[in-house]
Formats: structure tokens, C-alpha cells, sequence
């Protein structure tokens, strides 16, 4: 597995992670922890080193999960949590936290459930529009000064705020939705990241798995728990536009001898050299096929192509539900 540089943080992890979110919670019911700590440890063996997950993923259990995984090859990890949002009893997200004393408290439950000594990169989950980010960040550097955690990172902040953070402390990473179905950061967060240096790390990379191809249907997520359901991309409304951008990538990709979803990854890494998507799954053989997409080169009339073929704004549905949009790129 090649690796990256994550900005100018001195942070190297390998060129594709693993998101370890639906192992957990999310999408569709029937997890398995035993399957999904062998699909990490194919991951560490395969040369992935970069994992992500959060307190959010299961209230804990996510973290917990990921903890087991590595316990005994701490040396090969590179940890990534969020901290700021909790699921809700009966459903629903709280609103995000970034209170001093919550940081502290949180870093210290997830040093608990993930058994380490320290985290690799610490991520605000999402901007608390109640709480100055310069305080936020000032609380999550005190952890860095304490030796619990070792980079800072955000998730989902808009440019202001990405200054402001690293006015206070150098910011490694910010780790935002990214894909070629979700281009809004092309603006001004990909560019304010790489004028100030820091890695640019996409979730979903895979637009939560519309761009492998394995959706025939917009019945085909309406498993019960899955909440992809919910997505806008995936209800009948916009599933079938959607479903025409996917097919004529694919047409590509075959082209190019690789599978859509080794495309559509591929294509996020060749925005730039210190940009690291995590593709999340729980699937050994998706994972295998998700880290050969580092082994994709796409020359400039392959971009070319691939941008004909599913343009910018050619996607039809927002990438969460309109509530969800509200929180993201403060």
C-alpha cells in the first residue's frame, strides 16, 4: 500500500483508510463484530493504516470495536475518533458539543474504549455554532500538550472556521464528505486545506455506496436500521437519475480494467496528493477491491471523461436529509 502525507503535519498514513462507522451502526442491522475485526486485520495486512471511527458509532461501541482490532498490533495503527455528537435513545443525533470541559471528558472515555495510551488524530465530529471554535480547539490542544492525543483534526468545518482553528493550533486533518457527487468543498475547504497545509480526508468516498454499482433499485436500501433509506440520493424520487450518472461510470471503468467503485475513489485521490479517503465497509472482498483503488492511475483524458460523464452538479438529492445539511460547513 502507497502512503500520504496528510498535509505538512508530518502525519504520514496510508494512501486509502478504512472507515469503520458501519461496522457498528447505520446501515442495516446484522453486525458482526467477529467479521468485522478479521476485515480490520485484513486491512492492517493489506498495509491500510489509517482508521477511522467515533464516539458517535454506536455510542462507543464502534471505538470499542476498532480498540479490539488493534490491541496487538498497536504499532501498525493509525487511530482516528470524533468527539461532540451522541446518538439519541429512540433515534436521532444530539446536537454537536464542543465545550471545553466536554472534550476533555470525551478524549478521555474514548482513550478508555479504544484501550490506548493515545490518539493518533482527533477530530471535532462537527463545528458547534455555540462554543467559539478557538475555545474548542484551545481544549483540544491542552490534550495534545498532555500527551493524549498526538494531531487535531475537523470535520465538516467551512473555511472560516478552518482558519480560526489553526490560528490556534496546527490543524493535521479535516475530514469532510467528498466524492464526485459531493463537490462543494472544491470552493473553498479543499483550497484553504492545501494553502494552509493540512490533509483533506473525504468520507464516503463511495457516496455511501451508491458508487459501487451494487444498487439496482431504491428498494434495495430499505433494509430495516440502514438510513440510507432516509438519503435523498437513494429515495425513488432521485434513485433512477442517479442510477444513469453510475451506469456511464462504469461504462469507464471497464474500460480502464477497474471495478466503479476503484473509479470513483481513484478519481478522489487524484484531486490531490495529500487527500486520503476512507471508504468504509464491512466486507472483506469490498475492502480488497477499496485499497486497489490506490494502484488506479487516471491520466488527464480520464478525468476528462469521468467529469462527462457525471458532472459536477448531475447528481440529483442533496447527501443528507435537509436537517442534516444544516450542520455542515460551519
Amino acid at each position: 500500500m502507497k502512503t500520504r502525507n496528510l498535509g505538512r503535519s508530518g502525519l504520514t498514513v496510508s494512501a486509502v483508510g478504512l472507515g469503520c462507522m458501519g461496522m457498528s451502526v447505520f446501515y442495516g442491522s446484522g453486525n458482526d463484530d467477529a467479521a468485522s475485526i478479521k476485515t480490520i486485520h485484513r486491512a492492517l495486512d493489506l498495509g491500510i493504516t489509517f482508521f477511522d471511527t467515533a464516539e458517535l458509532y454506536g455510542n462507543g461501541h464502534n471505538e470499542e470495536l476498532l480498540g479490539k482490532a488493534v490491541k496487538d498490533r498497536r504499532d501498525e495503527a493509525i487511530v482516528a475518533t470524533k468527539f461532540g455528537l451522541r446518538l439519541i435513545d429512540g433515534g436521532g443525533v444530539t446536537a454537536a458539543n464542543g465545550k471545553p470541559e466536554y472534550v476533555k471528558a470525551a478524549c478521555d472515555e474514548s482513550l478508555k474504549r479504544l484501550g490506548v495510551d493515545v490518539i493518533d488524530l482527533y477530530y471535532a465530529h462537527r463545528v458547534d455554532p455555540n462554543v467559539p471554535v478557538e475555545e474548542m480547539v484551545g481544549a483540544m490542544a491542552e490534550l495534545v500538550q498532555a500527551g493524549k492525543v498526538r494531531y487535531l483534526g475537523l470535520s465538516e468545518a467551512g473555511a472560516g472556521s478552518i482558519r480560526k482553528a489553526h490560528a490556534v493550533h496546527p490543524i493535521a486533518a479535516v475530514q469532510t464528505e467528498y466524492s464526485l457527487w459531493s463537490r462543494d468543498v472544491e470552493a473553498d475547504v479543499i483550497p484553504t486545506c492545501q494553502e494552509l497545509g493540512i490533509g483533506f480526508v473525504p468520507y464516503s468516498p463511495l457516496s455511501r455506496g451508491f458508487l459501487t454499482g451494487a444498487f439496482e433499485k431504491a428498494d434495495d436500501v430499505n433494509a430495516a436500521g440502514d438510513t440510507r433509506s432516509f438519503m435523498p440520493r437513494f429515495t425513488p424520487e432521485h434513485f433512477d437519475a442517479n442510477k444513469a450518472l453510475v451506469d456511464k461510470l462504469g461504462e469507464i471503468a471497464a474500460e480502464k480494467g477497474c471495478t466503479v467503485a476503484q473509479l470513483a475513489i481513484a478519481w478522489v485521490m487524484a484531486q490531490g496528493d495529500t487527500i486520503v479517503p476512507i471508504p468504509g465497509t464491512r466486507k472483506i472482498s469490498r475492502l480488497e477491491e477499496n485499497a486497489g483503488a490506490a494502484d488506479v492511475t487516471l491520466s488527464s483524458d480520464d478525468l476528462s471523461a469521468i467529469e462527462a460523464a457525471s458532472p459536477a452538479d448531475a447528481v440529483s438529492g442533496t447527501r443528507y436529509p435537509e436537517a442534516a445539511m444544516s450542520t455542515v460547513n460551519l
